[in-house]
């Protein structure tokens, strides 16, 4: 069998990382069902566009909306780790630069997807 590396990838020892098909179906994945969760997101900020904040936390106390806006949330942050994680993979060279954002990156999804699922908890739960 014939081995497709160069010949500067031989002596680096680069070669595929076997997780490219994964990354790639995670991507997707998590885009087909933000088109639901989004649309569900969507038709909720309109439904209750002009509410009062009784009302507001009222419809967050139902579990399904509850449940889908959480859903939503790590869903959305997942696609947005994953997105982000490609184009600083593509754009940065540098290996030590690429490291810091590519920690930053899970970081900050993180934090954001954390604040997120506490506030909504919180609401749904009376807090």
């Amino acid at each position: 069998m014939t081995d497709m590396r160069t010949p500067l990838g031989k002596v680096r020892g680069l070669g595929s990382a076997k997780d490219g098909t994964s990354h790639f179906w995670r991507q997707r994945l998590t885009a087909v069902a933000n088109v639901f969760l989004i649309t569900f997101f969507v038709i909720l900020v309109i439904a209750l566009q002009g509410a009062d904040y009784a009302s507001f936390t009222e419809a967050l106390q139902n579990p399904i909306i509850s449940t889908l806006l959480l859903l939503v949330i790590l869903v959305g942050c997942l696609h947005m780790k994953l997105g982000m994680q490609v184009i600083i993979e593509d754009y940065f060279h540098s290996e030590g630069l690429k490291l810091l954002l590519l920690m930053g990156n899970i970081f900050f999804a993180s934090f954001i997807a954390l604040a997120s699922v506490v506030a909504v908890l919180k609401i749904s739960f009376g807090g």
